[in-house]
């Protein structure tokens, strides 16, 4: 099996570096660098799955492709309330805002997630566990959930930085 992860287009650019989570926003079209995508345009999938979050299914309706299955455990990490939508810098200057919460992944993530690091990762894994190992696959989703993706089943790539219509192809036996 090989397993296409593709990171959605830009959205407009007041959303970006923002912490959107399950915040449905739309792509900037005028953003999309159809460049980046060609080589995916002339491969061969399976199947092709996407995040249920307008950004993951315009972009593939962007590329012209129609026939995908929308999935909502494909979704982003769900944010606080608090967190979802702010940048860094203004999340950095809350209140309650601790540097330490820098010190580990866990720490950070417990910080501004309403879903726990142990929920998001049965999330992903239950949908990875129903993908037929036999075909070629594609998927587009957020930059976490792929970060997740590729920490199940590629640890050596989960830092790959993916920017917007980024893509990494692993091969799983």
């Amino acid at each position: 099996m090989d397993l296409t992860l593709l990171r959605h287009a830009p959205p407009h650019r007041e959303y970006h570096g923002c912490y959107n989570g399950h915040t449905d926003i739309p792509i900037d079209v005028t953003l999309f660098e159809h460049d980046k995508i060609q080589t995916l345009l002339h491969r061969q999938f399976d199947r092709i799955y996407s995040s249920d979050l307008q950004r993951c299914t315009a972009t593939l309706e962007t590329m012209g492709i129609t026939e995908f299955t929308p999935d909502l455990r494909l979704r982003e990490v769900r944010f606080k309330p608090s967190i979802e939508g702010k940048t860094f810098s203004q999340i950095e200057a809350s209140e309650d805002f601790d540097p330490r919460f820098l010190d580990s992944m866990e720490t950070w993530h417990h910080y501004i997630c309403d879903e726990s690091l142990s929920i998001f990762k049965v999330r992903i894994l239950s949908f990875l566990d129903e993908l037929n190992r036999d075909e070629n696959v594609l998927i587009c989703a957020h930059g976490g959930t792929i970060r997740m993706i590729l920490s199940l089943l590629s640890p050596a790539t989960e830092d790959t930085p993916l920017e917007y219509l980024g893509h990494i192809t692993i091969s799983l036996g």
